[in-house]
């Protein structure tokens, strides 16, 4: 565990403040659920909690699922990481942070999709660049109203241009999923 060599005191309220340094570092925002518990040695962990990566093994065979269905690479994400990823690298996109313009497509609730193979398709990962041609639809997980992650679907190949049906099953897997959470 890293320390930070910042001490701070709980108030009578059984509060304390998250350095802003470590909130910004881990992307922690006002009103983010952290998970807290302890472990052997008497630690108090707190942990971003992810309500969709609650939905992880699930997420994994739902992903396998679209990407057999339809031919093309399926990620799922929650806020912050790619969580489930089939029928592409798995090395390039699981567990990697997500990109600012996914971000930004969770921040407004907004639908992306790349034109005609016209495009750049977005970068799904910090670490990815852009795929020249690539056709794209991304669709925000909606759960309670807020954006808990993102089903992403991208050709393999730059011939491959998605169809209003493509688009209908990622619409309806986050939808779905957005649905499992509301549970």
């Amino acid at each position: 565990m890293k320390a930070t060599g910042v001490v701070r005191r709980i108030d009578d309220l059984g509060r304390i403040v998250i350095p802003k340094e470590i909130r910004r570092t881990l992307r922690i925002k006002e009103g983010d659920p952290l998970e807290i518990f302890t472990d052997r040695e008497g630690q108090v962990i707190l942990k971003k909690y992810s309500p969709i990566g609650e939905l992880s093994e699930f997420a994994t065979e739902y992903a396998d699922t679209l990407a057999k269905t339809t031919g093309h690479i399926a990620c799922i994400t929650d806020k912050d990481t790619v969580i489930a990823v089939s029928g592409g690298s798995k090395k390039e996109y699981l567990e990697q942070s997500i990109s600012k313009d996914i971000e930004k497509i969770m921040d407004y609730k907004e639908v992306y999709e790349s034109k005609e193979n016209n495009n750049i398709a977005l970068p799904i990962t910090k670490n990815t660049e852009a795929k020249r041609n690539n056709s794209q639809v991304v669709y925000p997980i909606i759960s309670d109203g807020d954006a808990i992650g993102t089903v992403i679907l991208l050709s393999k190949d730059e011939k491959t241009k998605m169809s209003d049906v493509e688009k209908k099953v990622v619409q309806s897997a986050a939808s779905f999923l957005g649905a499992q959470m509301d549970v």
